[in-house]
C-alpha cells in the first residue's frame, strides 16, 4: 500500500509540474553568449557565431549527471557525425556551472559538442524554466530546438522523455537542408 501511495505522489508532482510552452516555430531565437565547455575545455559560445556556420541544434536538458540527461547526451555525442553531415551543428545548453559542464562535455558528450550554461536570461528566452529544482539545483526543461542558419526556429521538440530528441531533431536538420 505504501509504494501505491509513493507512485500516486510522483504521479501528481509530474502532473503539477508547468506545460512547457516553447518558442513557435518561425519565431527569432534570441542570440546569446556565454560560457561552456568541449572536451573538457572551458570555452565561449555564441550562438551568432554558431549559426554563421550553418544550423544549430540547441538542446536543453535538466542536469548533468542525471540518467536522462547521461543518455541523451551520449546519443547526441554518437549522432554528432551525421548532424555534421546534414551541416548543423549541436550545443547543449543546461543551467548547470560550468566547473560541471566541464566534467559532463568529456564524460557524457564524449568531447563531440559543446555544453554551455544557460543563465536565467537565456532560460527566460527560451521558455525552458522547468520551475523546480533537483538535489538544489536550478533546472531546464528537455527541450529541443533546431535553429535555421536564418535565426528562426525552424522545429521544436519538448519532451521530458530523453528518447526521441535526437532521432527528431536530426529528422528536421535533414528536412531544413533539404530545403
Amino acid at each position: 500500500m505504501r509504494a501505491f501511495a509513493t507512485i500516486i505522489a510522483a504521479a501528481a508532482t509530474l502532473a503539477a509540474l508547468p506545460a512547457a510552452a516553447t518558442l513557435a516555430t518561425g519565431a527569432k531565437a534570441p542570440t546569446f553568449s556565454t560560457r561552456g565547455a568541449m572536451a573538457g575545455k572551458v570555452i565561449s559560445v555564441d550562438l551568432a557565431k554558431e549559426l554563421r556556420r550553418g544550423p544549430v541544434v540547441l538542446y536543453f536538458f535538466p542536469a548533468a549527471f542525471t540518467g536522462g540527461c547521461n543518455a541523451e547526451a551520449r546519443a547526441f555525442a554518437e549522432a554528432v557525425p551525421q548532424f555534421e553531415a546534414a551541416g548543423a551543428r549541436v550545443i547543449g545548453m543546461s543551467a548547470d556551472d560550468v566547473p560541471t559542464l566541464q566534467k559532463f562535455s568529456s564524460s557524457e558528450c564524449a568531447g563531440k559538442f559543446a555544453v554551455a550554461s544557460a543563465g536565467p536570461r537565456v532560460i527566460a528566452g527560451y521558455d525552458v524554466a522547468l520551475g523546480q529544482a533537483i538535489k538544489g539545483r536550478n533546472v531546464t526543461s528537455r527541450t529541443s530546438y533546431v535553429i535555421g542558419r536564418d535565426g528562426r526556429i525552424a522545429f521544436v521538440h519538448a519532451d521530458m522523455n530523453p528518447a526521441e530528441h535526437v532521432q527528431t531533431t536530426l529528422a528536421a536538420v535533414k528536412r531544413l537542408a533539404a530545403r
